[in-house]
């Protein structure tokens, strides 16, 4: 088939041309908006999954939904070895200018943005401020994060319930914030939460997203609604795979569709990555089997290549060797600690440092006391395809 025509979008938070099956999630999150936009007590949202189930890609369409309904979002990565005060500074500024059209509203948000960003260079070190501080209006300086977080949001939402009716901030990879940078951002959500500002938190992250935000905060549960996105369901999944090709005239026999549906496991980004070389090694209508085979081998070859080797190449050789022990005990999901010690003939507390650190780099999760399990779908086959467990 063309490949100028190709529908499919495998990639980070690309949204695929069939967002198949998370439709119930999108209308709840809207729901929560327009509440807060209304007056109306609600929930933030806090989507956790694997990568690869689309987490990104219902935090953007969320955003984007709302924006369309006027109301005023900004939206953020965490990444690792920042502070949140850092990242939060330039995204706020951009969302201000959305805020208010009325130049002394905008002259006191940006005064307290600087005064804030200020605060924080003095207590971070690593933030800076491209704007200018005019007015000291004594809002959002002390230094406190929790506190100034806080005085900010009550201020941006004050100004957007009077013109814009609500804000709303959007935060992916939060399992990256610093436990007290993520107790000090729940907090300031709990506060105009109970202060009844028009703002609120939607965020994105890891499974351990979950019981970090319980240890930063422990009324975080009801603060925040916590849904686990996970993999479509098989008519979900079966839409995301035949529809896009369907609305160009192109068909799937029934065997490779099947065939693509028990490769991918029903995860999103695995349907795209499928249904993209299925849509390159066909040649007629319908997609069959035999192309389904073909598409299967480039599409583990495309993702050792990319999706899997650039995790694994954050990692040290001692992480790299716990990573294949774990593929050693078989496709999981989930893996006892003492086995994979076992296996790498240690005892568990000889191997918790790699194990914590793995966590910590978000390539492995702790779903129970004492187990352990990959964040990414799939990469048990990836490591085993990529080394030995004598390497």
């Amino acid at each position: 088939m063309d490949p100028r025509t190709n529908p499919y979008a495998p990639g980070a938070g690309l949204r695929p041309p069939e967002l198949a099956g998370r439709d119930e999630l999108v209308e709840r999150g809207a729901i929560a908006l327009d509440r807060v936009r209304n007056g109306l007590p609600a929930r933030g949202m806090m989507l956790y999954g694997l990568r690869g189930v689309g987490k990104t890609v219902l935090l953007n369409k969320i955003r984007t939904d709302a924006e369309a309904r006027g109301i005023v979002t900004a939206s953020l990565e965490a990444p690792e070895g920042r502070s949140l005060p850092e990242i939060i500074v330039p995204i706020l500024r951009g969302a201000l200018l959305k805020i208010s059209s009325a130049a002394a509203v905008k002259s006191r948000l940006f005064g307290i943005l600087a005064a804030f960003g200020k605060a924080m260079k003095l207590k971070f070190n690593d933030i800076e401020v491209a704007i200018d501080a005019g007015p000291i209006f004594g809002v959002a300086d002390s230094g406190d994060l929790e506190r100034d977080l806080g005085d900010l949001f009550v201020e941006i939402g004050a100004a957007a319930g009077r013109e814009k009716g609500a804000f709303a901030l959007f935060v992916d990879e939060m399992q990256y914030i610093k436990k007290d940078e993520l107790g000090a951002l729940i907090a300031a959500i709990h506060r105009i939460a109970q202060d009844g500002v028009p703002v609120t938190l939607f965020g994105a992250g890891l499974p351990q997203l979950l019981g970090l935000a319980g240890r930063a905060k422990s009324y975080s549960e009801r603060l925040f609604e916590f849904v686990e996105v996970d993999r479509l369901n098989e008519a979900a999944a079966r839409a995301a795979l035949v529809d896009p090709a369907r609305r160009l005239g192109v068909d799937y026999a029934e065997e490779a569709t099947m065939r693509v549906l028990r490769e991918t496991r029903g995860y999103p980004y695995f349907v795209q990555e499928w249904g993209k070389h299925c849509w390159e090694a066909a040649t007629a209508t319908p997609i069959g089997a035999d192309v389904a085979e073909d598409a299967t081998e480039r599409s583990l070859h495309a993702l050792d290549a990319s999706f899997f080797r650039v995790r694994l190449n954050r990692t040290t050789p001692l992480e790299r060797r716990y990573l294949r022990a774990m593929a050693e005990l078989g496709p999981g999901p989930t893996y006892r600690s003492g086995d994979v010690a076992d296996l790498l003939r240690k005892e568990s507390s000889q191997v918790a440092p790699v194990r914590a650190s793995l966590i910590q780099k978000g390539m492995v999760y702790s779903p129970a006391h004492g187990d352990v399990a990959f964040t990414v779908p799939l990469f048990d086959g990836f490591m085993r395809r990529s080394m030995s467990l004598d390497d």
